[in-house]
């Protein structure tokens, strides 16, 4: 089973839509039973909520269910949990390291760099463009997926 965490800065927005985007793709492709797949955050200012609304409007635009939804803040123990740890932006990696340990360096990716334009996914809470980070998000997911599955990403 491949293990996968998604990580934004308060787990409402990009994390929870990209663990629900590759859960719907991973659907799509008959290889659920092959995956776990969930999102945490880096801080604690959002424990507790339920996913942004435009994060919601936006999945139920595109037909993407969601499923039950908490943030919840990732822990140090994660790292022995899941296969890879993927953040939206650099300063998520910082704060991954941060809870991680600095010595942890494994399977620690931004979701961009599985495609031909590695970088940021702009945080929708600030910017309010649920669209664009819709397109990121379902461009690293699918290309996250496909290199997954055509054996190029190993989980060790």
């Amino acid at each position: 089973m491949i293990k996968i965490l998604f990580v934004c800065h308060g787990n409402i927005c990009r994390s929870p839509m990209a663990e629900f985007i590759m859960k719907f793709l991973v659907k799509k492709a008959g290889l659920e039973n092959n995956f776990l797949i969930e999102s945490k955050a880096t801080s604690t200012e959002e424990i507790g909520n339920p996913p942004h609304p435009g994060t919601l409007k936006k999945l139920a635009q595109q037909g993407i269910p969601v499923f039950p939804h908490k943030a919840v803040q990732m822990k140090k123990s994660d790292a022995e949990k899941y296969d890879f740890i993927i953040g939206m932006d650099s300063f998520n990696l910082k704060n991954i390291q941060r809870i991680l340990g600095s010595s942890f360096n494994k399977n620690i990716f931004l979701l961009l760099d599985f495609t031909l334009r590695p970088g940021n996914i702009a945080d929708p809470w600030y910017t309010g463009n649920f669209d664009a980070t819709f397109n990121d998000i379902w461009e690293g997911c699918s290309c996250f997926l496909q290199k997954l599955t055509n054996g190029s990403l190993k989980t060790e």
